[in-house]
């Protein structure tokens, strides 16, 4: 018996671009990865602008909620996935898998907003989505 690949996607809030990478990887490799979301400092709601522009690519994020960085599933995710530049996090020294950053794309840089800057951020998370799930 095999166990399936587990991924974790952290950001600062938990509250958009971490919950946008788990709700494109659940849509994409269904129940062959097993895939978790969390923040370094979670906020207290999911962003309204990301939830809809996930549903938009039939993905679904609407019944979750920010949450912390469990220290359990840190130490046993086969990949930590830190999304964007801002949120810092280290792997403990017993931690079964590995950490790597995707610094995602960020419209606001270039004076791009609203649900524009989302679709881009949602489509450069969904592109590196479906290269781990694929690979």
């Amino acid at each position: 018996m095999t166990t399936r690949p587990c991924v974790l996607f952290v950001c600062v809030s938990n509250a958009g671009k971490s919950q946008m990478a788990a709700a494109l990887a659940r849509h994409h490799a269904g129940d062959a990865v097993e895939v978790h979301s969390a923040g370094t400092h979670p906020g207290s709601r999911l962003n309204e602008q990301s939830t809809a522009v996930v549903a938009e690519v039939g993905a679904d994020m609407s019944t979750d909620h920010p949450k912390g960085v469990d220290p359990a599933l840190l130490r046993r995710a086969d990949r930590v996935i830190v999304v964007g530049a801002q949120a810092q996090l280290e792997l403990p020294a017993d931690a079964a898998g590995r950490l790597e950053r995707w610094l995602t794309d960020e419209p606001s840089d270039r004076g791009i907003e609203g649900d524009r800057r989302m679709r881009l951020i949602r489509d450069d998370i969904d592109a590196r989505v479906k290269l781990l799930v694929d690979g």
